[in-house]
């Protein structure tokens, strides 16, 4: 009796610190694209130029890049997948959805700039404009401090660093077989870049020779080695998508093109990430998008809103037909969903928050299912009640040897439902894979407060002479009872 009593208070508790742990950090679930809107792009690489296809290496880094650019639009988790050779982003809740889309598919260049200042987050680089060619005779206007990733090559740009500098940076130098043209020193001219350890890590460059190569880089060497307007801090740096990955110092006027190393307190995996960025600084490969989709904020709370009618009036419903059919015990069987409700959400909020798992509408549907098969357990349970009181036994006794044998065929029927789950989840992707996540946690939660909450409640509602004197309140039929 009190083992019984302290289950069920156990287990009420922990549903109740679940829900006040949620409300006071604040956790919410995290809703995916089709719940508060966003875009979708399937990106599909275009074969080498040997007619082979991309390897799967090279789509891991694409989707590196991929997404580094999207976090710099300040998108809170995104989804970016490989399914198979094809790559699909994700990206819930972002306000401009073309920017997005055009920049996930585009195929920047890595730069090499020459430093004009240097400073802090927010630094006022107005007095380094002078240094930087404008439209007419204006100078550009750097005023407001922030870094302008959408500068071309041949403008002044004003980019954060990795290292967490800001800088003032020139115009890529054009090409030297192509003066007079819009060619500039992009990451094209690296034939190769590796990491090695020479006393300390370091990054090897080999340059292409000639132009695009290392022509064109010994031309801003030099220019940065004498300190000209050009290169005023007499440092290269290194450029992609608005973010220099390095800075490097010049110490020689000119360098062979396979002797060229980048030096500085780099730790063996800065070295390797820097020489990767040099490697594959734009997107490895070109991406062509063959399938986008945009879900507008306002679709993605008309999907919200019926997502949750739909689980109401469910709720509605089952809560009636419940209520009709077992009376007392059909309320019993109310509160057990309304513990794994708690349960439930209090996962899903603290899943979003720690870990960014995304609610979507496919997640919403396995929710509602779950819901059909909390109420099987519950009628598995009350069904064997039954039928043992039809066969002479007492309540009491027929509480006490139902509950086992319904409980094993309970979860005999949700491990099968969990194995659906499971194949599922790992076999699929996208919607489908997050219908058996959700569906598989809320199936584990029903065996958990069906035995914690159910069996011990009804377990102590049988020990009071009510169900025997009243057996219809509990919706057992009065003239099959035993005293």
């Amino acid at each position: 009796m009190r083992g019984q009593l302290s289950l069920a208070i156990g287990i009420v508790f922990v549903a109740i610190a679940g829900i006040v742990y949620t409300f006071a950090a604040g956790n919410e679930p995290l809703l995916g694209l089709d719940l508060q809107g966003g875009v979708s792009v399937v990106l599909e690489p275009e074969p080498n130029p040997d007619g082979s296809e991309v390897s799967e290496d090279i789509l891991d880094q694409a989707i590196a890049v991929i997404r580094n650019r999207v976090d710099g639009l300040g998108v809170r988790e995104p989804e970016i997948t490989r399914q198979g050779l094809t790559v699909l982003v994700q990206i819930p809740g972002v306000d401009d959805q073309q920017r997005a889309l055009d920049l996930v598919g585009q195929t920047a260049e890595l730069r090499f700039r020459p430093v004009l200042m240097r400073g802090g987050p927010g630094t006022d680089f107005t007095p380094g404009a002078a240094l930087c060619p404008g439209d007419g005779d204006e100078p550009p206007d750097f005023s407001d401090g922030e870094p302008t990733p959408e500068a071309s090559a041949a403008e002044c740009m004003v980019a954060d660093g990795t290292d967490g500098i800001r800088y003032l940076l020139g115009p890529a130098p054009e090409l030297i077989e192509n003066e007079g043209t819009t060619d500039r020193l992009t990451g094209l001219a690296v034939e190769d870049a590796s990491a090695r350890f020479a006393g300390q890590w370091q990054v090897s460059l080999v340059m292409r020779g000639g132009s695009p190569g290392i022509d064109d880089f010994n031309e801003l060497a030099s220019q940065c080695f004498a300190v000209t307007i050009t290169c005023p801090t007499a440092s290269i740096a290194i450029e992609i998508d608005g973010v220099v990955e390095s800075a490097p110092s010049v110490n020689a006027p000119t360098f062979d093109r396979s002797q060229i190393s980048i030096t500085g307190s780099f730790s063996e995996g800065e070295a390797k990430d820097l020489a990767l960025v040099l490697r594959f600084g734009s997107l490895p490969v070109e991406l062509t998008p063959q399938e986008s989709r945009t879900v507008s904020s306002t679709l993605g709370e008309d999907a919200l809103d019926a997502g949750i009618a739909a689980g109401v009036i469910g709720l509605a419903l089952v809560s009636i037909y419940l209520l009709a059919y077992y009376r007392l015990l059909g309320l019993v069987a109310i509160a057990s969903l309304g513990v794994s409700g708690a349960l439930l959400w209090t996962m899903i909020a603290w899943l979003g928050e720690s870990q960014g798992l995304a609610l979507t509408l496919a997640g919403v549907t396995g929710l509602i299912v779950s819901v059909g098969v909390s109420v099987d357990s519950n009628v598995v349970y009350f069904e064997h009640l039954k039928e043992d009181v039809r066969g002479g036994r007492t309540v009491r006794s027929a509480v006490e040897r139902a509950f086992p044998i319904a409980y094993s065929t309970i979860v005999k029927a949700d491990v099968a439902s969990l194995i659906a789950a499971v194949v599922l989840y790992f076999l699929t992707v996208g919607q489908v894979k997050g219908f058996a996540l959700f569906l598989g946690l809320a199936t584990v939660l029903d065996l958990v407060a069906t035995y914690f909450f159910m069996g011990p409640v009804i377990r102590l509602m049988a020990r009071r002479d009510a169900m025997t004197e009243r057996p219809r309140r509990y919706g057992i039929p009065a003239g099959e009872v035993s005293a």
